[in-house]
């Protein structure tokens, strides 16, 4: 069981509960380890980190004004690593016009040990909701890597409008951004597909 602090937590039918906690250096690092260092987790350009840079990275990253790092619990186990960044603190932000209200966005669900239909999807919207649950936040900005071809559909499915490519340090990358009106319609649209 989970001794981090439950920062948000639904149980979702044919899901099972997910949660929010804090990320917790001495008891995350080496599970975001073996997650990073696989193929899996390619696109986070870490695979070749050892466990004390990884730490080391956790730890900056802790310290930083602008910077938080997540753990997502399904069922009281880590299953994904979830970081929320300031876009004008970022490299990201060098590239656009940001706006109050802005919040970055990075994401990796771990490789699952059993599939379940809608997992990645049920954990998106977590996230979502978690993000959008700050007041302040109107708008989620992600730059995924080109290449990046499962996460492409999915932030498109949650209302993200992909503006476009920009090169930023280790990747090209497409700058996409969801405001919660996006959102909204998106997960309106969605449901009434679903029920049609």
């Amino acid at each position: 069981m989970s001794d981090s602090p439950v920062l948000q937590a639904r149980q979702i039918p044919g899901i099972g509960e997910l949660a929010i906690t804090p990320f917790d250096i001495e008891r995350h690092v080496p599970t975001a380890h073996a997650w990073l260092r696989s193929d899996h987790a390619r696109f986070w350009g870490m695979q070749s980190l050892d466990a004390d840079q990884i730490r080391d990275y956790f730890t900056d990253v802790e310290a930083a004004p602008d910077f938080d790092a997540f753990i997502g619990l399904h069922e009281e186990r880590p299953t994904f690593l979830m970081e929320r960044y300031a876009p004008a603190a970022e490299a990201v932000g060098a590239h656009y016009d940001v706006q109050p209200g802005d919040i970055g966005m990075h994401v990796l669900v771990a490789p699952a040990d059993k599939r379940i239909p809608g997992f990645t999807w049920a954990v998106f919207v977590q996230i979502m909701d978690f993000l959008f649950s700050d007041a302040r936040v109107e708008r989620v900005v992600v730059e995924p890597d080109v290449t990046n071809e499962a996460i492409h559909p999915i932030n498109r499915r949650a209302g993200f409008v992909y503006h476009r490519q920009v090169a930023l340090p280790g990747k090209t990358a497409w700058f996409a951004t969801c405001t919660r009106a996006d959102y909204r319609d998106a997960l309106c649209d969605f449901t009434a597909k679903d029920s049609a």
